[in-house]
């Protein structure tokens, strides 16, 4: 840790030491994944509401923050608990088996964190600021999408308006997921009104610097917990709240291997949890039988799509975690290439997993009711490939695959 860093923890009662302290004693003997089945636990109970009413999963958000888990990528000195992204990841497939909605809103809450734990360094601010996260359990939303633009992310129309001793910004977000209900929020935007669309920055936001009025509403076929509505953001902020470093670099080293790692295994809880409902009703149907029923086939074609999901978000995960503050290593076309093709990887395989699991229990998984029922899941899992689209991630890929060397070696 830099010597801001170490002011920024003795700068505020914020990020004073007892706090770390508290922190450090709720985690000693409790690792993450423990933490998180509690959770789940609690989210599995109110997942069925939470999808027919369309409402953000109150009780789950509580539970996470009851938890202490909001903070645990911060580091130590900020009252974190130096989680590493595998952590969090695991955290993510335990709830996404039991509620998809609560998943994704800490996928997604966690991404925000881990920008702003790799990028703050030399901004006493934001500093100040993840210690808030981790001292008061903060849940931070995001806006990344806006106007026509939709999912491309590299670019923004708003633009950074400064007005004296503040910034200002004026957004029309298309998307916020679960903006209502966040304490905080980090979105792009234009440098400058002269700059370039693709010339961003990272805003973070308390909750008293910006107000929301939605403009539009969340009516899906699945993931309606999520409540990703439309809001015209009106943000009012000290100029030290953008982050030191452009949203390019942010984008390439952060967001996107956060944001796949995270969102790849919340779609592959969502698909072990169908794979499970799945297992338990085609065992049941076979106890007696002389033969395995046919459903087996389906079955061992569902878990095989698991299992190869989560092989391959193991795998970058590690990549991920070797790498660490590597920026060469994390910017290569290799590496690039391999972490954006996950995400587009494991949602097409969660889907192919959840829709076998569907076959395998026949009419009883194709049921809104019982215990065998996957309708929640296949709605649920259905955003995968759409949530930001996979054929807008092959096309931008598209120019990649003609310069890229092809491998000579298996290892290599």
């Amino acid at each position: 840790m830099n010597a801001q860093a170490r002011e920024a923890a003795q700068a505020a009662p914020s990020t004073a030491s007892h706090l770390a302290d508290r922190s450090r004693r709720v985690a000693a003997d409790e690792p993450i994944a423990a933490r998180a089945r509690r959770v789940a636990a609690i989210a599995e109970r109110n997942a069925l509401d939470v999808d027919r009413d369309g409402r953000v999963p109150r009780e789950a958000i509580a539970a996470l923050k009851a938890e202490r888990l909001m903070g645990v990528l911060a580091p130590s000195p900020l009252g974190g608990e130096d989680a590493r992204h595998g952590e969090v990841v695991e955290a993510c497939y335990i709830l996404g088996q039991a509620c998809a909605s609560t998943a994704l809103i800490y996928a997604m809450h966690s991404v925000k964190v881990a920008c702003l734990v790799r990028h703050s360094e030399d901004s006493l601010w934001h500093q100040n600021f993840i210690a808030r996260v981790a001292d008061e359990q903060m849940l931070l939303a995001s806006s990344t999408t806006e106007g026509q633009a939709g999912g491309a992310v590299r670019s923004s129309d708003a633009a950074i308006v400064h007005d004296g001793d503040r910034v200002r910004l004026q957004r029309d977000a298309s998307v916020i997921s679960y903006g209502e209900a966040a304490d905080g929020l980090v979105t792009t935007a234009r440098r400058s009104a002269s700059a370039a669309a693709s010339d961003q920055v990272l805003l973070a936001l308390a909750r008293d610097d910006y107000s929301l009025s939605r403009t539009r509403d969340w009516s899906t076929l699945g993931m309606r917990g999520t409540v990703s509505a439309g809001f015209a953001l009106k943000a009012e902020a000290d100029p030290a709240q953008i982050l030191p470093e452009p949203y390019a670099r942010i984008h390439a080293e952060s967001m996107v291997p956060s944001a796949h790692l995270f969102w790849s295994s919340v779609w592959a809880g969502i698909a072990a949890g169908a794979v499970d409902r799945a297992r338990r009703a085609v065992r049941k149907s076979a106890k007696n039988a002389e033969s395995p029923p046919p459903a087996t086939a389906r079955l061992a074609k569902a878990m095989a799509a698991l299992r190869a999901a989560r092989a391959q978000i193991a795998t970058m995960t590690a990549q991920f975690e070797a790498v660490g503050d590597d920026r060469a290593a994390l910017t290569t076309l290799e590496f690039q290439t391999a972490i954006t093709l996950l995400k587009v990887d494991v949602s097409e395989l969660a889907v192919e997993a959840v829709t076998q699991a569907l076959r395998a229990t026949g009419l009883s998984g194709y049921r809104t009711d019982g215990e065998a029922s996957i309708a929640r899941h296949l709605r649920d899992i259905l955003s995968a490939p759409l949530m930001i689209n996979n054929d807008r991630i092959l096309a931008d890929l598209a120019m990649t695959s003609l310069v890229a060397d092809t491998p000579q070696s298996i290892r290599n």
